[in-house]
């Protein structure tokens, strides 16, 4: 298959719905001819091929952080998207479009659709349709949930990352619409973990740590207010991660007193992640919703026990008791104890490590391009046939000669 992906943004640029498109793309890759179409900044290249993948990046304004995108930079990607789409289109024949987020993306994937007469399958990432942390959230504004509801009726398939998003589709916005159900995958991380001098650590230390976006649907503030309960004790929290948000949370760290127990690493290359990732004894997270939870599986496959909430798409595959602890949302004492339990019990911690190496299995990437693969043929084969001529039923009367 020809198949062409839009999503304003991709890596370098945004976070992990931009992360999932590019490891899903460059899989299909393997197998298939693909291109993104997506959002340019930072000095990027205008056209590269990364692993097998032709990135087509469109000029857009008011871009100042490779992190987070400016709502000025979202609304310019609409029609300079689709006239670079079109462009796109006239150079090449694709077979099918995933658009990735219903916001901003989608109007882009639906007209080139249209224009190319070819299904699009629309991807819903979570916070696309549902952000409790932002007023400006899809789901609070009437016009865009009318918007956002003619965008998901006119694609080919809706596919969401788990029950919980696309039952955020069905509640706000198409309660007609089931919906495809496929998970995001990572790759299966190599590597061995970082040596903890390296980070000024010894094995005596109890290591907790995060990775995100520091925005505020992240509420690291808790994370950061429960450190304060390990004053003087060997644990330290280490965050992973840039955004808007560091500025304040370096100075709540600093107004608390715990410069040397709660760090910032800011962004890290993706197997300098994984490395410390494999140094640290457990994953903690204060998020207050993910439409799925890309890191969740990650920390899973370096073999740490999760501890979050239990508010988003990361109960599809997280399990209390089993996975780590999922507490119910904003207790953050009841997460305090929980991370306490796991920082006095390093076999526990190891134990439960070890079964999220396995339970993780179903989740890498290649098995995620696999489902992708059958959708977008479903989608295909559904095009043809509805655009077929139908045969002409023969009368009644003759049917039985």
């Amino acid at each position: 298959m020809r198949i062409l992906f839009c999503n304003y943004e991709y890596p370098p640029l945004g976070g992990g719905g931009g992360v999932i498109n590019a490891l899903l793309a460059e899989e299909l890759a393997k197998s298939h001819e693909v291109a993104v179409l997506t959002s340019h900044g930072l000095g990027l290249p205008l056209r590269s091929v990364q692993n097998g993948v032709q990135v087509v990046r469109v000029p857009v304004y008011f871009r100042k952080q490779q992190s987070v995108a400016s709502l000025l930079s979202m609304i310019a990607f609409l029609p300079l998207g689709i006239r670079a789409g079109r462009t796109l289109l006239r150079a090449n024949r694709y077979d099918v479009i995933n658009t990735h987020f219903v916001v901003p993306t989608g109007p882009v994937g639906n007209a080139l659709a249209n224009l190319a007469g070819i299904p699009n399958v629309l991807s819903l990432h979570g916070g696309d349709l549902y952000d409790p942390s932002k007023m400006l959230s899809p789901h609070r504004n009437p016009l865009l949930r009318a918007w956002i509801r003619r965008l998901l009726r006119r694609a080919d398939v809706v596919v969401g990352q788990s029950r919980n998003t696309l039952a955020n589709m069905r509640r706000y916005y198409a309660p007609e619409i089931e919906g495809t159900l496929i998970p995001l995958g990572i790759p299966k991380p190599e590597g061995e973990a970082a040596p903890r001098s390296h980070y000024g650590f010894d094995e005596h230390d109890r290591l907790l740590v995060t990775v995100g976006r520091l925005v505020a649907r992240k509420a690291i503030p808790q994370l950061i207010l429960m450190m304060e309960a390990f004053r003087g004790e060997p644990v330290r929290l280490l965050i992973i991660g840039d955004g808007p948000q560091q500025r304040f949370l370096q100075e709540q760290v600093r107004i608390r007193r715990l410069g040397g127990q709660v760090l910032f690493l800011g962004y890290v290359e993706e197997a300098e992640k994984f490395r410390v990732l494999r140094m640290c004894d457990a994953y903690v997270s204060t998020s207050q919703h993910e439409g799925f939870g890309l890191v969740f599986l990650e920390a899973m496959a370096c073999g740490l026990p999760v501890v979050c909430y239990d508010h988003g798409g990361q109960t599809d595959f997280l399990v209390e008791g089993k996975t780590g602890y999922l507490v119910p949302l904003n207790d953050i004492g009841l997460f305090r104890k929980r991370c306490h339990s796991l920082i006095a019990d390093p076999a526990l911690c190891r134990t439960i490590g070890e079964g999220n190496k396995e339970r993780v299995e179903d989740f890498y990437i290649d098995r995620v391009a696999t489902a992708y693969e059958g959708v977008f043929l479903a989608a295909l084969t559904a095009r043809a046939r509805r655009e077929r001529p139908q045969p002409i039923p023969a009368p009644t009367a003759l049917g039985g000669l």
